[in-house]
């Protein structure tokens, strides 16, 4: 029997399936075929014969008709990239590219047993991969059944982590895994400084991990310890938010950064004491209030500005470009659907993206620092954002600058 996928409805991703033979076969390198013998290209309408053809020999259900491959090959935003030897067509690979969102998805993907165990599936993934990065494509998908070892081995070793679960999502009621791997990354250049990464080793901690970061891209003396970080949180610490225990502020923040020795701004779009409503009890919200006055006390001995604005694009953009680094309060919805106040550091901007160190690794998701390093946010989501709270979102950022003579 062949080797093969198992097609989803058009509106999901392509699971990989194989319940005859190994999966893993299909995609080892041993005796590869050299890139001379298979050629990757975009498919064309002079193929659609030859990927019917190689549908129907691959799949016995679940197929994409005809009408479906002359439909994905009209459609430019998608691509359905190709594997030919020859005269003859041994593989593809279709990929659909979301027009709302930066994700790319695998729809579906066969090999001919001509070639099979001679890479030609790991190389189509790889081109895949390439094609919906040139396409600002942020992330790719898929979803394998829990049952295929082989291509879970193989999507691990590509770099792909599980984040999630489809429960009876093939005909016989099997389980599908969803993977996905980030496949854009920022390219450093000289346009802005590089800004070290530093996780966050406490759940509350995201503030002081995100304003080290910046501290240490303008100064590498700059401890990146958990210390400071601690030090910090204890300078720069609301005392209560939320439950467990308080977060910082922007107050706070910006103090830190200039008892240290830097230069320092605040952007907060409202006055008074922040986080109120987050706690109801009259007490907690009457020692916000209290923490709120002893920081503005305290940044009134400073040469620190307070502007009671949002910070545009625009300007963080520009404080990049001078040498300073922003450090947002942002809504965690965004990235992970959860309501919360959240500390990052902007490292850099371009036409599309900006560019994030988020200090928080989720590890038992699979998360690593190259997940949170330089994390390219697409310029609409980020301004969706970087506010916190429905009624009267509030929007809060430090800029800091480098160290004072």
């Amino acid at each position: 029997m062949l080797a093969r996928y198992r097609k989803a409805p058009v509106s999901t991703i392509i699971a990989a399936e194989d319940m005859h033979a190994s999966f893993l076969d299909l995609f080892m390198l041993r005796d590869s075929i050299t890139m001379h013998d298979v050629l990757l290209r975009q498919a064309v309408a002079d193929d659609l014969k030859g990927l019917v053809e190689l549908e129907n020999r691959c799949f016995t259900e679940d197929r994409i008709s005809r009408r479906s491959f002359r439909r994905f090959l009209e459609v430019p935003r998608d691509r359905l990239i190709v594997a030919v030897r020859g005269e003859e067509l041994v593989g593809y690979c279709l990929v659909l590219m979301s027009a709302a969102t930066r994700l790319a998805r695998i729809y579906s993907i066969a090999v001919s047993p001509t070639v099979r165990g001679k890479g030609v599936g790991e190389k189509l993934v790889k081109e895949a991969e390439k094609e919906a990065a040139d396409a600002d494509r942020i992330i790719m998908r898929l979803e394998v059944r829990e049952d295929n070892s082989g291509a879970i081995n193989l999507y691990r070793r590509l770099g792909y982590r599980q984040f999630g679960t489809y429960r009876d999502y093939y005909e016989d009621q099997g389980t599908a895994l969803r993977f996905e791997r980030r496949i854009l990354y920022y390219e450093p250049s000289r346009e802005f400084l590089p800004v070290p990464y530093y996780p966050q080793t406490t759940e509350f901690t995201c503030g002081p991990s995100a304003l080290i970061m910046a501290l240490s891209a303008l100064d590498e003396r700059q401890p990146l310890t958990t210390l400071e970080e601690l030090k910090i949180w204890r300078e720069a610490t609301t005392i209560f938010m939320l439950a467990g225990h308080g977060g910082c502020g922007p107050h706070g923040l910006a103090l830190s950064a200039w008892n240290r020795g830097f230069e320092a701004s605040a952007w907060i779009s409202q006055e008074g004491a922040l986080f109120k409503d987050t706690v109801r009890n009259d007490d907690k919200k009457r020692v916000l209030e209290l923490v709120h006055e002893g920081f503005l006390h305290d940044i009134g001995q400073t040469g620190i500005q307070i502007h009671h604005d949002p910070l545009t694009l625009e300007a963080m953009e520009t404080a990049l470009h001078n040498g300073q680094i922003p450090v947002i309060l942002i809504s965690t919805w965004q990235l992970n659907r959860s309501r919360v106040p959240h500390w990052v550091t902007v490292c850099a901007i371009d036409d599309d993206f900006v560019y994030l160190h988020d200090p928080e690794i989720d590890a038992e998701e699979g998360e690593t620092v190259a997940d949170k390093q330089y994390l390219p946010i697409d310029k609409r989501v980020f301004s969706k954002m970087s506010s916190y709270g429905r009624n009267q979102p509030l929007q809060a950022a430090v800029i800091v600058g480098p160290r004072r003579p």
